[in-house]
């Protein structure tokens, strides 16, 4: 199955985001062999350095990082696939500033809702940074739930046991771009984040 021709966004209605940068995965994958969904911000500047365009995309690089910091014996996107991960992102298309507004989460959230819908299978959803936080927080509201992750500073908040339909849900930061190389304490709790969670599926 390829993620990208099940789920496509219609009219792109956003204004914050620059339409030309859209990528949905098109990896080909079994879904039932997807144990963890790791789900970051938003689609990269560049089509080139999203998670399944090569080993020198950005995305893929620091994501690769993170999973070996975490103990994990991987060396590519492939690797990590291998593992039962998938890897995608909130927002389909690129930014065009620092922040995404509220209201274009919540747009792609219905794409991210059909997206995660393809892998019932999986125990855990990662929400790597406040987007993929907010994104996963809308899925709930719409369906009449509580919000899975609290309010919160992450630092606060991540020690935290949280559960959606019957999934463990871990808050943590932003794994995918050049901040992760920069910020070495959110690296350490990034890399002790993706070990619990690989932890709980082993469980």
């Amino acid at each position: 199955m390829k993620v990208s021709e099940v789920v496509g966004c219609q009219g792109f209605p956003c204004g914050d985001v620059q339409h030309a940068g859209y990528v949905v995965p098109a990896v080909d994958l079994d879904p039932s062999t997807i144990k963890i969904v790791m789900v970051s911000e938003a689609a990269p500047a560049q089509a080139s350095d999203h998670y399944y365009a090569g080993a020198e995309a950005l995305f893929a690089q620091t994501t690769v990082q993170a999973f070996r910091d975490a103990g994990a014996d991987v060396a590519s996107v492939p690797d990590i696939l291998a593992l039962g991960v998938y890897l995608t992102t909130s927002v389909k298309c690129a930014k065009t500033g620092y922040a995404i507004r509220s209201e274009t989460v919540r747009t792609c959230a219905h794409l991210l809702e059909r997206e995660l819908a393809l892998f019932p299978g999986a125990r855990v959803w990662m929400c790597m940074g406040d987007v993929a936080i907010k994104a996963v927080n809308e899925i709930a509201r719409r369906a009449g739930e509580a919000r899975v992750i609290p309010a919160g500073s992450t630092y606060k908040i991540r020690g935290g046991e949280f559960f959606y339909r019957g999934r463990r849900v871990f808050p943590s930061y932003l794994q995918a771009g050049p901040s992760f190389f920069i910020e070495k304490s959110k690296r350490r709790t990034i890399a002790e984040d993706i070990a619990a969670a690989l932890g709980w599926v082993e469980s």
